[in-house]
């Protein structure tokens, strides 16, 4: 309209009501709530059956089939995670629950979290929020120290850390950097489907995690190119077998180039020998990448440290606090021993993310530490942690489930119907009737049923093994006694 303001919008129709407006939201009475909700769970969290006890499809039955055309009050909404969602959740917080890996949340770690959603910042790049990039780094370089990781993984030199969300994704970062440094970075300009492609080989054990067989799809590389290397009888992987295969893989034409090494496996917390493996993945410049996603955390504590040696081999490593540490899902610590491969393997810079930092060369731009572009503020709850509990505190939190541990795993050496499997003194127990398998699965039945404790189970040499993971945040010896005397009544 001639002579009207540039900034001034044209009426809609004449009406400048049919511009909607948002639902006005009492975000501080509501928030309250649900803080108070979330404390009086964790407060109660004892009380529920651990595992979840609703059928297969009982949650959506409970939801209506269409959204709702019109906005409801909140009050209905936060009656419906009573009536609808607690039903269906298996409790990890629970100090009954054994299973797979601990997730030990704790408050001040979902105080960092409601904080990093509230503050909304996406942090791409440095210049997007710089304390969300530079907390970060500082965070990582304060854990670095406190696991007594070599210098090389600290930011003051070409290595550094980052947070990414899972062990899956950083192992699958450390794959794809090793890829392109062992192709000269052609992978990324060219496609390993490029004529002269090198024919890539990785490597690692049957009871590294399984996620490594998935980073290796996702890589383009196919599952058929990660060799199974054998194991010792201590279920740790065999160095001798590593060096000869990937000797027989050199001399047929073929490029050793991306090894992972278990700080404990998922199984049975079996510890790779890194100062074996380091040689041998050297020798034919392969990349050595260390895999310690739960028992990692261990090494908070000086006397358990020796998890670690030979870690100075490793091009890379990675740890989560948000299985061991009170840090809540999710949250892994990654470290490389020279970045540059993993930005240069990662980097895109579109002209709409230029900007004089990065231009600089002074700051960090994590969006090229990881696959995706976007991410969230997680160094505030892995800071809110650290401070709150201090070294001392966390180192604490995993001594007392270690002692815990080996409570469960005396009583279960001093039982003649059961045996320990590959037994380790950290946090997991693992054992097995001796009477065979269905005995084995009598047991875990009856700890399981009725909601009172929950355990895991796993396959070694063929035979069913039962998995105590102890590491639950509020867990006692109540607890293992209890879970005990389960075991014992389900022989």
């Amino acid at each position: 309209m001639p002579g009207a303001a540039p900034d001034t919008p044209a009426p809609m129709n004449g009406h400048e009501s049919a511009i909607p407006v948002p639902r006005p939201f009492d975000f501080r009475k509501h928030g309250h709530a649900m803080v108070d909700w979330i404390a009086d769970y964790l407060d109660r969290v004892e009380q529920f059956p651990v595992q979840s006890t609703v059928a297969p499809g009982w949650v959506r039955s409970q939801l209506p089939v269409h959204p709702p055309e019109h906005g409801e009050p909140w009050e209905r909404i936060a009656a419906d995670v009573d009536r609808v969602i607690l039903p269906g959740i298996t409790h990890w917080q629970s100090p009954n629950f054994f299973g797979y890996f601990p997730a030990n949340a704790s408050g001040p770690a979902v105080l960092g979290e409601l904080l990093s959603a509230g503050l909304g910042v996406q942090g791409m790049l440095w210049s997007t929020s710089p304390a969300c990039t530079e907390l970060e780094t500082h965070v990582m370089d304060w854990l670095a120290g406190m696991l007594g990781l070599p210098a090389h993984f600290q930011s003051g030199g070409p290595g550094g850390g980052v947070i990414q969300d899972t062990a899956s994704s950083a192992t699958l970062c450390a794959l794809i950097a090793a890829r392109e440094r062992a192709t000269g970075f052609a992978g990324t300009r060219d496609g390993l489907q490029a004529a002269r492609g090198p024919h890539l080989v990785a490597y690692a054990t049957a009871d590294a995690h399984s996620s490594i067989e998935k980073d290796v799809r996702i890589a383009g590389l196919g599952a058929a190119n990660l060799r199974t290397v054998p194991m010792r009888a201590d279920r740790a992987m065999d160095p001798a077998a590593l060096a000869r295969m990937m000797d027989e893989d050199r001399a047929a034409g073929r490029v050793p180039f991306f090894c992972v090494a278990a700080v404990g496996t998922t199984g049975t917390h079996a510890v790779d020998p890194l100062p074996e493996l380091g040689p041998a993945c050297a020798r034919h410049g392969a990349w050595l990448h260390v895999d310690a996603a739960h028992l990692g955390i261990a090494a908070l504590c000086p006397e358990f440290r020796a998890i670690h040696a030979g870690l100075e081999h490793a091009d890379s490593y990675c740890v989560n606090p948000h299985k061991w540490m009170l840090v809540n899902f999710d949250c892994d610590a990654f470290w490389v021993r020279d970045r540059a491969a993993l930005v240069q393997a990662l980097s895109v810079l579109p002209e709409y993310l230029r900007n004089s930092a990065t231009e600089s060369g002074k700051v960090i731009d994590y969006r090229d530490w990881q696959v995706p572009l976007g991410r969230r503020f997680r160094a505030l709850k892995l800071w809110f942690v650290i401070r709150h509990e201090g070294t001392e505190g966390l180192r604490a939190l995993v001594r007392r489930h270690v002692a815990l541990a080996a409570r469960l795993r005396a009583r279960i050496a001093a039982d003649p119907a059961l045996e320990l499997v590959h037994p380790t003194p950290w946090s997991l127990v693992c054992f097995r009737a001796r009477a065979g398998d269905d005995a084995t699965a009598i047991i875990q039945s009856g700890v399981n049923d009725g909601g009172r404790a929950f355990i895991t189970h796993t396959r070694v040499d063929g035979r069913l093994v039962l998995r105590v993971s102890v590491g639950a945040p509020t867990v006692a010896e109540r607890h293992v006694d209890a879970l005990w005397d389960l075991i014992r009544g389900a022989r």
